[in-house]
């Protein structure tokens, strides 16, 4: 069974940090990009970080010098370092693994998320 499973979301004030955590199961994310999104209530899930399987990073506007996504493979784990947080940033995140493969259909797997809440 794949599957995806976030942790390390809470409540965090402005300017604190949070580091979320999502452990993969049934399959090896050292094949897969990985990415994390996230939701605000009323708000289209926008995608706010990614790696790549070289270990490329890209970031939302919105989250860049702020934000650090990584990848520990033989944890088969990826994480988002959030500091400077800021209430925007509430939301849920959502964690993605994806991959295009010649001749298959895309794969593209997701966890349930995690609830970060950032207010005084």
């Amino acid at each position: 069974q794949v599957q995806l499973v976030e942790s390390g979301g809470g409540l965090a004030q402005p300017g604190g940090s949070l580091r979320l955590s999502c452990a993969a199961s049934g399959f090896t994310i050292s094949s897969y990009v990985m990415d994390w999104y996230r939701q605000a209530p009323g708000k289209q899930r926008e995608l706010v970080a990614a790696i790549t399987v070289g270990g490329n990073t890209n970031y939302a506007d919105s989250v860049k010098g702020r934000f650090t996504v990584s990848r520990d493979n033989a944890k088969n784990t990826v994480y988002l370092q959030m500091n400077a947080l800021k209430p925007e940033d509430t939301a849920v995140y959502y964690c993605n693994a994806n991959r295009q493969r010649i001749g298959a259909v895309r794969a593209d797997y997701w966890g349930q998320g995690t609830q970060v809440t950032v207010s005084s």
